[in-house]
């Protein structure tokens, strides 16, 4: 079986442009207007923000992001696993792939925002499988009925 490979950047490739449309559009066609935030390739290519795409056998089957909020305080971003690879342990890897990245540049935590209903309920499940919890708004968040908002401290 091929390996899982993760790759820093490649936010031209086509592939992953698609994918993170892809991930966008969905996201949006479930949430009510103005709800939710997630980020298009531009906002991606911020200096503040790491973004990664997973790759099997010569295709993205996963995407995620660390955005730097503060300097013990990093976000998760852009989470996202195609359906044919849902349940190979993609999100999983890509999760770790974060964790690590963020406790190597220093951060004490890492938050992220994500949203209730079926559509979400497997990225929610990942993440309390991560170790994270609900908590508060943190960052430019506000109190919203349509998202999660979860954290987790790094050791």
């Amino acid at each position: 079986m091929p390996e899982l490979q993760i790759v820093e950047g490649l936010l031209d490739d086509p592939r992953v442009i698609a994918l993170v449309t892809h991930h966008v559009t969905n996201s949006r066609a479930v949430l009510p207007d103005g709800a939710g935030h997630p980020f298009f390739v531009d906002a991606l290519k911020a200096p503040h923000i790491q973004f990664w795409s997973a790759w099997l056998d010569g295709h993205v089957v996963g995407i995620g992001a660390l955005k730097m909020l503060s300097v013990d305080l990093g976000e998760v971003k852009s989470m996202h696993t195609t359906s044919a690879a849902r349940g190979k342990g993609v999100a999983d890897l890509l999760l770790s792939h974060i964790e690590r990245s963020a406790r190597h540049l220093g951060l004490h935590r890492l938050g992220l925002e994500t949203h209730p209903g079926p559509y979400f309920a497997p990225a929610v499940a990942l993440y309390v499988k991560h170790g994270f919890s609900e908590c508060a708004p943190f960052g430019d968040y506000a109190i919203d009925p349509n998202s999660i908002y979860m954290t987790k401290t790094l050791d």
